[in-house]
């Protein structure tokens, strides 16, 4: 296999594969034993049909096509090792020469990490985050504590009101037609949650158990379903109970049930301090996105397409395996959505744009600062790594291999060189 680079505009290059003919034989050959057995002749047994026969019958190109693929695919793995190029994105394939007796010629078309002329980094200046937590926010934070912990019970002798949770069968009609997904029974609906579309959950307010209403609101333009978008619908509501949240009372009791300590004030303070810590982190966060986002302005780079689609395809898998933890597959979801693959790669697109820019400044302030992982960042990396999937550290550094390795050193010298940006802030 021989491999020449052609460079291209835009950051983009063109690898020319050549692989020897004989290669391409022993594909071919491959191919045909892969496929014999499920090929009928008249006159031939499964698997006895002889390659000349099928040819003969079929075309003399009926196993190229997954030779080539098979060749491929070996061979641009070689050609991406030994081109010695930084390639970013998937390749473009294109099939130039393929004949027995001739070397098999293709072509992949792929983008070069671009190079990013840094602004200033150093200094660059944001605003302040406030950080400090208010007694309004410790009791917000208490408070939600006594909901999830609230006793719940039916309310005898009053109306719907705020905050109350009303158990509802009800159907929905569009133009006095039913339409599909809009009945429920024994649905428990908080008023006040605005789970509902438009006016809904106000329009029980003040009814009582028993009441059957008429519910009249209007679709908004942008709902999913788009026979609903926009339109006007009545539901027919039927109350079947109304239950409030009974909450604990704010006393020594209720802190010593809801946390370790045996008084109210500990518990607060306790509060207090975990409320700190996550403004703390969220004000570092909020401090990097800042600066880099100061720095990205800054800078030059010039990102070839190829490498934002190549990231857009990224982010929507990681996202369809976050989907799928969740119990749905992807295509439900998009079903449910009323959206489509190549809506979800267009909906990601700004996000795959910043972070290409984000790491390749993160990258190049690495290099300039000399900014490296060590081996003992790694170590520490594949303990947390080992204790997440329940294995042992050497398990999983067989797991990650020495590419996932380099990965890893280049993920954490970014996140090294993010850490030296925000401290070399300045706040206004």
């Amino acid at each position: 296999m021989s491999v020449q680079v052609e460079k291209l505009e835009k950051n983009m290059a063109k690898l020319t594969i050549e692989v020897a003919a004989e290669d391409f034989v022993k594909a071919v050959e491959a191919a045909y034993q892969k496929n014999k057995n499920s090929i009928n002749v008249p006159g031939f047994r499964k698997g006895k049909v002889p390659r000349n026969m099928i040819e003969k019958m079929y075309g003399k190109g009926i196993f190229y096509e997954e030779a080539a693929n098979a060749l491929i695919s070996k061979e641009y793995e070689k050609a991406y090792e030994e081109c010695g190029e930084e390639i970013v994105s998937s390749p473009e394939i294109d099939v130039v020469a393929m004949e027995e007796g001739a070397p098999f010629v293709f072509t992949a078309t792929v983008a070069i990490k671009p190079e990013v002329k840094l602004g200033k980094y150093k200094g660059v200046e944001i605003d302040k985050v406030e950080t400090e937590v208010t007694e309004d926010e410790v009791m917000e934070a208490i408070n939600k504590e006594r909901e999830n912990g609230a006793r719940i019970q039916s309310v005898d002798g009053r109306a719907i009101q705020t905050n109350d949770i009303a158990v509802i069968d009800f159907e929905g009609f569009v133009d006095g037609e039913a339409f599909e997904g809009g009945k429920g029974e024994g649905y428990e609906l908080m008023i006040g949650s605005h789970s509902f579309i438009d006016t809904f959950e106000d329009q029980l307010i003040g009814k009582n158990t028993g009441d059957e209403v008429e519910v009249n609101v209007t679709f908004p333009e942008d709902y999913h379903a788009a026979d609903l978008a926009g339109k006007p619908a009545m539901f027919k509501v039927k109350i079947n109970d109304v239950k409030e949240k009974i909450l604990a009372d704010l006393d020594d009791e209720f802190a010593s049930e809801v946390s370790d300590f045996d008084t109210l004030e500990e518990y607060k303070a306790d509060v207090k301090k975990g409320l700190e810590e996550k403004k703390a982190n969220a004000a570092k966060d909020t401090k990097q996105m800042a600066v880099i986002d100061a720095i990205i302005e800054d800078s030059e780079m010039e990102i070839p397409d190829a490498y934002v689609k190549t990231v857009q395809k990224q982010m929507v898998n990681e996202f369809a395996q976050r989907i799928q933890m969740q119990g749905i597959s992807y295509e439900q979801y998009l079903s449910l959505m009323g959206s489509t693959p190549e809506a979800m790669e267009d909906q990601v697109k700004p996000q795959a744009i910043k972070r290409i820019q984000s790491r390749l400044v993160l990258e190049a302030i690495a290099e300039a600062e000399k900014i490296e992982a060590t081996e003992e960042d790694f170590e520490a990396e594949i303990t947390k790594l080992a204790e997440a999937y329940q294995m042992s550290a050497d398990k999983a550094k067989a797991m990650v291999g020495e590419d996932g390795k380099k990965e890893i050193m280049l993920d954490l010298a970014a996140t090294k060189a993010a850490d030296f940006v925000v401290e070399n802030a300045v706040e206004k």
